[in-house]
């Protein structure tokens, strides 16, 4: 071996090595920011938007939970459907990057048999699991109390997010909540937590 191919060698070990620590640096700061997420969060309850997009509408009924400080987002739940031009039904569920992306997203309703939903796309800061929305899946929920979010990290380990089916039948059946402005929207689920926060507070004195 000469003395170029050992500096070459080298050079491509020590770039291996960079790269394993790099990814390996990655994924403990995103197994740390989602431990703190899970202990600092807030949650939207259900609600439903719709909106006028190239002759379709399209409504969304969702469930949010950010982070306290930052508004990142930790989980999200949407099923969604179209209707107009294009009809098309959608059950996706919005989870951190740094998943392990085989194993897909588990859902499970009040403990019974937790059903698999394959990714279908991640971005930068986000992964979106899909499955197609059908009648089923909403009467589950209807007649359900509470329901677990569950994806693996990159170390295969679970990250499970409990979610409330309070109030999802009220969203799934009632209007949609007006949307004036993204400014006004926020300002309205800001309203409704601090109004839960109250109560629970009302309710715990």
């Amino acid at each position: 071996m000469t003395l170029n191919s050992l500096r070459k060698n080298n050079k491509m070990n020590f770039i291996a090595k960079t790269a394993f620590l790099l990814t390996a640096s990655f994924g403990l700061m995103t197994n740390s920011a989602m431990a703190q997420e899970q202990s600092n969060v807030k949650a939207s309850g259900w609600f439903k938007t719709c909106n006028e997009v190239d002759e379709n509408k399209i409504c969304n009924v969702q469930f949010r939970i950010l982070t306290t400080q930052g508004n990142q987002l930790v989980t999200s739940l949407n099923l969604i459907e179209v209707s107009g031009k294009v009809k098309r039904k959608v059950f996706r569920v919005i989870v951190p990057t740094g998943r392990s992306l085989p194993p897909g997203v588990q859902v499970q309703v009040d403990g019974k048999r937790a059903v698999t939903i394959p990714f279908a796309y991640c971005r930068p800061q986000i992964c979106a699991a899909e499955a197609v929305l059908d009648d089923q899946l909403v009467k589950i929920f209807k007649a359900g109390g509470s329901l677990q979010v569950t994806s693996l990290n990159f170390q295969s380990k679970p990250n499970a997010v409990p979610v409330t089916l309070k109030g999802f039948t009220a969203a799934f059946d009632g209007e949609p909540v007006k949307q004036e402005a993204p400014a006004s929207r926020e300002e309205l689920l800001k309203k409704q937590l601090e109004e839960k926060l109250k109560q629970q507070n009302e309710t715990a004195n």
